[in-house]
């Protein structure tokens, strides 16, 4: 009876009556004792306000079915259908929306409803699947902020290919740790791209004076990537970088200059075939003429091969403790070591190629070494 009063009622309140008394219903729905019958007319009334033609009203019941389990799972289903301003709540925090169910929202809606999906506290592995196939780059951009979120590497991926080309989302992914190393030095070679056609870089420089420029600030990215990336995470980024045919000699020669010797390691582990063990033995304590046969192997000229093996002995000292030096000391004397070759005739350096890239890396570590000794007498 109290019902049926309700529903008369309802037919001539005004929108700020109706929206109460809509709120308190809900309530009363989720918190009291109801019998079967009282329970059924309630349903029946709160059913009947999502026909209300103000949104207010609507609102009024998704804020406290929004936070219940107990909620009709009908009526959650309409409001979370509703218009945005209705449906937020519901799409944010109902726990009784599904993953299929979030799926179809976040598919069909708006970027303000896909971000709140995206914010939701747990996001399965499969609706985070779905928000990097299809959803706009602030909800990406958020589900990558969403503690609760359970994201897969290849959801990952696909928001990297998806959506790399936008300077906000590229931020975001590069922030995560979770990112694989491989997708991250994607992401900086998008950077690269998005710098080479900048309307300033176009005004301040020819372009083959901005393409060289930017190559050599994408070399220095890929050091500092591999320099930051885990042993187990190597073989991946080597696969990728030689599918993409950047795994190339003065590459290599650049890595060992710079003593990333693991990352060598793996290099020389895809290239000649041998284990991984085989290959860090040799690394660590093998002699010169093992090494050069594994430099072989691997298709390594001999111009490269002799340099590189010159530097793995500097590295060895230093790792032993006998040595202190650093790029810029190991730089030199491959340098070094390259002219006498050359001049004796045990190499060829071809148009003095292996020497231009050597000087290259020496003089970049000379600068790098000398703003580094300016920032501490500054800072002193």
């Amino acid at each position: 009876m109290i019902v049926e009063h309700f529903i008369r009622w309802v037919a001539t309140a005004r929108v700020a009556e109706r929206a109460a008394a809509a709120n308190a219903l809900a309530r009363a729905y989720i918190l009291s004792p109801m019998d079967f019958d009282e329970r059924c007319a309630a349903e029946a009334a709160l059913t009947m306000l999502l026909d209300d033609p103000s949104p207010k009203v609507r609102l009024a019941m998704a804020e406290p079915f929004s936070l219940s389990a107990r909620a009709p799972q009908q009526i959650v289903a309409a409001l979370a259908a509703d218009q945005p301003e209705v449906a937020a709540p519901v799409l944010a925090l109902s726990p009784l929306l599904s993953d299929n169910e979030l799926i179809e929202h976040m598919a069909a809606g708006e970027a303000e409803a896909q971000v709140l999906i995206a914010t939701r506290a747990q996001v399965s592995m499969a609706l985070s699947a779905a928000i990097a196939e299809v959803a706009c780059p602030a909800a990406c951009a958020a589900v990558l902020g969403n503690s609760g979120a359970e994201i897969a590497s290849i959801s990952l991926r696909r928001m990297a290919e998806r959506l790399g080309d936008d300077a906000a989302m590229r931020e975001a992914l590069i922030a995560d740790r979770r990112l694989p190393c491989d997708i991250r030095h994607m992401l900086l070679l998008k950077v690269g791209d998005a710098l080479r056609q900048s309307p300033l870089v176009r005004a301040l420089m020819t372009q083959a004076r901005a393409d060289r420029m930017l190559r050599e600030a994408c070399m220095k990215a890929s050091l500092t990537l591999i320099e930051h990336t885990g042993a187990e995470e190597h073989a991946a980024l080597v696969e990728h970088l030689r599918l993409r045919g950047e795994l190339t000699t003065g590459f290599l020669v650049r890595v060992v200059a710079h003593g990333r010797i693991d990352f060598f390691g793996a290099a020389l582990v895809a290239l000649s075939g041998l284990d991984q063990s085989r290959v860090s033995s040799l690394l660590s304590s093998g002699r010169d003429v093992a090494l050069a046969a594994l430099f072989r192997q691997a298709r390594l000229p001999q111009s490269a091969g002799r340099v590189i093996l010159r530097a793995l002995t500097v590295w060895r000292e230093v790792a032993n403790g006998r040595r202190v030096a650093g790029t810029q000391e190991v730089s030199f004397l491959m340098l070094r070591d390259l002219d006498e070759a050359v001049r004796t005739g045990a190499v060829i350096d071809d148009k003095d190629a292996l020497a231009g890239l050597l000087k290259a890396i020496h003089l970049d570590a000379l600068r790098e070494n000398a703003r580094e000794h300016a920032l501490a007498i500054a800072a002193a």
